[in-house]
């Protein structure tokens, strides 16, 4: 096996014929990772790896696709095809601002959005310091200071952003090794194929195909100490085949257990570096002789060019093989009790994607017609119990946000004295914001009465719509407070988070809890962008001391 790192540095060093240390920046679709490797006269030497789950181009995507949704939010709901095609319409500006100064992208509504480089970058740049925590973590791990660097590679399409390498170059203040000496793309496929055709000596290369960790089993001293005994040493060309000769320890022995292991026999057995690969039983005949001496045996390793360990032993007396088998499953017989158990558990979940972010409110379900023309397919919400038990248990759930948002629609426009109107779409814009940074929280959006009145002509049956779906909520007629009180009413009632600029003054004596650290989030727009941040309204004056 082949990890990709050290096969992208294989077709490197297939080309240039370079020794010393490589780093290997590999940032692709899902994940971040940073690998360190000493090159040595066709040897690879894995000297530290770090990474980053769920940090690539996913997450590069949605930044992208919420700068979009900033400002040309949606004007009604899309279809899945719609969405689909948006979401690739997004990957592929994505890759087009890596050689583009801009792009325009166009939403379903047929609204077209231009996005520069400059500024696309500037979005991404805490992902981008993100993924250069790893490549710190390898050269302090390693002991390496940057300059001791002989090549960077970078592989991986997030590794391409113009942003992403001028960062990494100027983190290592060094040039990076360009995509026409390790392509991004075919660069892991170019190496695994070089050391293919090596393999079968179809191809002359530097590249030696040899295994990392010594091969053995164990023995025990006159005092009983376990020790490593190697037959087949660390760092040797493959195909390997070593033989070594052994007897047990005493007398009228009818088996033996053979302990296969890999790792460092310079090292204790119980050292992390050492790992017992599998046990081998070897049965001795009936009739054989039961002395310590008749029982010796020559144990022969046979290694293969594919990495497939082969285990045989012979009698030395009578040349009786009495033990021959393959190695095909690691490790059976030294998983602990606790990791069995959690891979029991691992095996019990059923496979899913990444969690989409949940509606704000229930969704309602249309059934299909009796002929099933109409409407969309039922859908039932997961139950508690229809969980996984080890996603539910001992986990508190995030406490839902309750949106003041008629407070929203009013952010940052002129007062009503001077024209001002609220805007739904920048309401709605806020909502995605809110939702992609919370996907695992409830969002309840609550809307004054007068809301659909107040907006532009335009925006009105957007307002409607809202309502109509359930995705927004007002006060019922008669209630006193406006939207305000029902905003408090349903926090209050679920112990959630209310986004709001508004200090709520005429409520604070009766809901005290409104100035408790954490209760009420405040809202600001900025060149597109919404940011969220904790804020304690200021605590009302009595009336007794205004003046």
């Amino acid at each position: 096996m082949l990890n990709e790192p050290t096969a992208a540095a294989i077709a490197y060093a297939h080309t240039m014929e370079e020794d010393g240390e490589f780093l290997v920046f590999d940032w692709g679709g899902g994940t971040m990772d940073a690998t360190l490797l000493l090159h040595d006269d066709g040897f690879f030497d894995e000297k530290a790896s770090r990474g980053v789950d769920m940090l690539g181009g996913l997450e590069i995507d949605a930044r992208l696709r919420r700068m979009v949704l900033d400002r040309a939010p949606a004007r009604r709901t899309w279809s899945e095809s719609e969405q689909r095609q948006f979401t690739l319409d997004i990957e592929r500006n994505k890759i087009l601002l890596s050689t583009q100064e801009s792009v325009r992208i166009t939403t379903p509504d047929g609204i077209a959005v231009e996005i520069g480089q400059d500024e696309f970058s500037a979005a991404i740049q805490d992902l981008i310091s993100r993924a250069l925590d790893p490549v710190e973590e390898c050269l302090d791990q390693a002991r390496i200071d940057p300059s001791e660097l002989k090549a960077v590679l970078m592989i991986g399409g997030s590794s391409q952003i113009p942003a992403v390498r001028d960062a990494v170059a100027e983190a290592l203040d060094c040039e990076l090794v360009g995509a026409d000496l390790c392509h991004p793309m075919t660069a892991v496929a170019e190496g695994a194929a070089i050391c293919a055709a090596a393999m079968d000596g179809e191809l002359k290369s530097i590249i030696r195909v040899v295994n990392t960790h010594a091969l053995g089993t164990i023995t025990k001293d006159h005092r009983g100490k376990r020790e490593f005994s190697s037959l087949i040493d660390r760092n040797q060309r493959l195909p390997q085949q070593r033989k070594k000769s052994y007897q047990p320890s005493r007398d009228g022995v009818s088996k033996l257990t053979v302990e296969v292991w890999e790792g460092d026999p310079d090292r204790p057995v119980d050292h992390p570096d050492n790992v017992k690969l599998t046990e081998l039983v070897l049965t001795y005949p009936p009739q054989h002789s039961r002395t310590a001496e008749d029982g010796a045996f020559d144990l022969e390793y046979t290694y293969s060019k594919e990495g497939l360990l082969t285990v045989k032993a012979t009698l030395q007396k009578t040349g009786r093989p009495v033990l021959d088998g393959e190695v095909r499953v690691f490790g059976d017989s030294a998983v602990p009790p606790e990791i069995k158990n959690e891979l029991q558990k691992l095996f019990s979940l059923r496979t899913t994607g990444r969690e989409a972010p949940r509606p704000t409110h229930p969704q309602p379900v249309v059934k299909h017609g009796a002929e099933g023309r109409t409407g969309s397919a039922a859908v039932s919400r997961p139950t508690p119990a229809s969980l996984p038990k080890s996603v539910t248990a001992g986990k508190k759930p995030a406490a839902a946000l309750v949106v003041d948002g008629s407070n929203l629609a009013w952010n940052g426009r002129p007062p009503r004295s001077a024209g001002g109107r609220p805007s739904f779409q920048a309401l709605q814009a806020a909502i995605r914001s809110l939702r992609f940074k919370n996907p695992e929280r409830d969002i309840h959006v609550v809307v004054d009465a007068t809301l659909r009145h107040d907006v532009v002509p335009e925006e009105r049956a957007l307002v409607e719509e809202a309502i109509a779906a359930g995705t927004v909520v007002q006060p019922p007629a008669g209630t006193e407070g406006r939207g305000d009180a029902l905003v408090i009413s349903i926090a209050d009632e679920i112990g959630g988070v209310i986004v709001s600029n508004d200090n709520f003054a005429p409520f604070q004596k009766a809901n005290p809890w409104l100035l408790d650290d954490g209760r009420v989030l405040g809202a600001t727009h900025s060149q597109g962008l919404w940011v969220f941040n904790k804020r304690r309204p200021n605590a009302a004056v009595p009336a007794g001391r205004r003046r």
